[in-house]
């Protein structure tokens, strides 16, 4: 799955001449919390965050002069005078996985997306990657989510399939994860169905072990 595929193309931007005030209007109103900066020919120059802009306001612990006066500083600042300037972007060439990995390590919630030229050809965001998630997993269409533990050599997910697909049940997607479990693995199987008991009464008479999806996700997170 690439980027450019699930990308906001029509992107709101603005100058880094735009006031703070003008721009914060802007995110309020097109219910939006990064605004990508762009220079001539919509080449990419920084990016501005909601929380670059709370940074930016009166302290709530000044007195009423001192907080008039910090009001009009602010009214006066420029966009250029809070962004980030050259932020990290991705490329319409990566993939959804990539933007993902790279938004989990950088503690971000959204990346511009830059062609080779440095001009900015969309926006990839958390909601852009949920939407493409839910609909490549095929998670809008009514079903259940069924566990599976199996042990880690090829031949399983044969098997899994197989057995499911006796019964005439479609699938909505599989995932596989790590279980903290030496040769050990899950596999979860998105079923469009809502009646799962005679599936699992099927794998279970065929050897497999199952388990409950919530009690894994507890269960089995890292210790820290």
């Amino acid at each position: 799955m690439f980027i450019d595929k699930s990308m906001t193309r029509d992107v709101v931007t603005v100058r880094p001449e735009t006031k703070i005030l003008a721009a914060q209007t802007l995110m309020a109103q097109n219910r939006i919390r990064h605004l990508p900066v762009v220079a001539e020919d919509d080449i990419l120059v920084g990016i501005l965050t909601d929380r670059d802009i709370r940074s930016a306001m009166p302290s709530t612990v000044l007195s009423e002069a001192e907080k008039a006066a910090e009001e009009r500083g602010m009214a006066a600042m420029e966009v250029k005078d809070i962004m980030t300037a050259n932020p990290v972007t991705v490329s319409p060439t990566q993939t959804l996985e990539d933007a993902l990995l790279m938004m989990q390590k950088m503690k971000v919630g959204a990346f511009p997306v830059v062609g080779p030229e440095g001009k900015l050809e969309g926006i990839i965001s958390v909601r852009d990657l949920m939407r493409a998630f839910v609909n490549v997993l095929g998670l809008e269409e009514p079903g259940a989510l069924l566990g599976i533990v199996v042990e880690n050599k090829l031949g399983q997910m044969k098997k899994i399939v197989d057995a499911i697909s006796e019964l005439g049940v479609p699938f909505g997607s599989i995932l596989v994860a790590r279980v903290w479990e030496e040769g050990k693995r899950a596999v979860f199987p998105y079923l469009l169905t809502s009646n799962i008991s005679k599936v699992k009464n099927h794998l279970r008479e065929r050897g497999f072990t199952l388990l409950d999806p919530m009690e894994w996700y507890l269960d089995r997170l890292p210790k820290r």
